[in-house]
C-alpha cells in the first residue's frame, strides 16, 4: 500500500516538473514571437506630401458653414481624419476619435474630411452625432494628400508640417501617428528599424 502511494507521488511530481518545463518553454517562445513581431503603426503610402514637408493649405468651410483652415500654422496640431458614411471601419473608430478629441484637446484638434453629396454627409453627421468635430467636404483635400483608401489619417503639427500619416484601422494605429510625432520619426516602423 505504501509503495503505491510513493509511486503515485513520484508520478505526480514528474507530471508537475514536466508541466513547469512546458510553461517555461512556452514563455520563451512568446518572448521570441514578441521580438519578431514589431508594433504595427499606421500603414504609410509614399504618395502625397512627405513627412516633414509643409502641408498643402486650404481655406474651407465645414458642414455648419464655419471657416476651417487646414495646413496653416496654428496653436495646436490637427488630425485630419478621412471618413465615409459607408465605411464600417470609419464608424467603428468614431467613438475612439471622440475620446481622443476630448483627452488631447490641449494640443490636438480632430477634423473629419470626406467628399461626396452634402445630403448624405449631413444625414451621417446627424445620425452619428458628430457635432463635436469639424466635418468638411472637399475632393481637393483628398487629392492633395493622395488618399486612396479609408480610414486615413494625417497629423499636421503646429507649424503646418505633415508629421505622420497613413491608413488606420484601429486605436493603436491612430495613436501610432501621435507616437511618431513625439519620437520625431516618420512612422513606428521607422523607429523600430532605427532601434534594431
Amino acid at each position: 500500500m505504501n509503495e503505491a502511494i510513493w509511486a503515485s507521488q513520484g508520478v505526480l511530481w514528474l507530471v508537475v516538473a514536466t508541466l513547469v518545463l512546458a510553461v517555461l518553454a512556452l514563455a520563451r517562445q512568446v518572448g521570441v514571437l514578441y521580438e519578431r513581431i514589431a508594433p504595427m503603426g499606421a500603414l504609410i503610402t509614399d504618395s502625397g506630401p512627405k513627412i516633414g514637408e509643409p502641408s498643402p493649405r486650404f481655406s474651407l468651410t465645414d458642414l455648419m458653414n464655419a471657416p476651417l483652415a487646414i495646413g496653416a500654422a496654428g496653436d495646436v496640431s490637427t488630425l485630419l481624419f478621412f471618413v465615409s458614411p459607408t465605411c464600417p471601419i470609419c464608424k467603428k473608430l468614431l467613438p475612439i476619435l471622440r475620446h481622443i478629441q476630448s483627452a488631447e484637446r490641449s494640443w490636438l484638434r480632430v477634423v473629419l474630411a470626406s467628399d461626396g453629396d452634402l445630403p448624405e454627409h449631413m444625414a451621417f453627421y446627424q445620425k452619428a452625432r458628430l457635432s463635436d468635430f469639424q466635418y468638411v467636404l472637399s475632393s481637393e483635400l483628398g487629392m492633395a494628400y493622395r488618399v486612396s483608401r479609408l480610414p486615413y489619417g494625417v497629423l499636421i503639427d503646429e507649424q503646418g508640417r505633415v508629421r505622420s500619416k497613413g491608413l488606420v484601422n484601429s486605436r493603436e494605429q491612430i495613436e501610432s501617428l501621435f507616437a511618431a510625432k513625439e519620437l520625431g520619426v516618420a512612422s513606428i516602423q521607422q523607429y523600430v528599424n532605427l532601434q534594431a
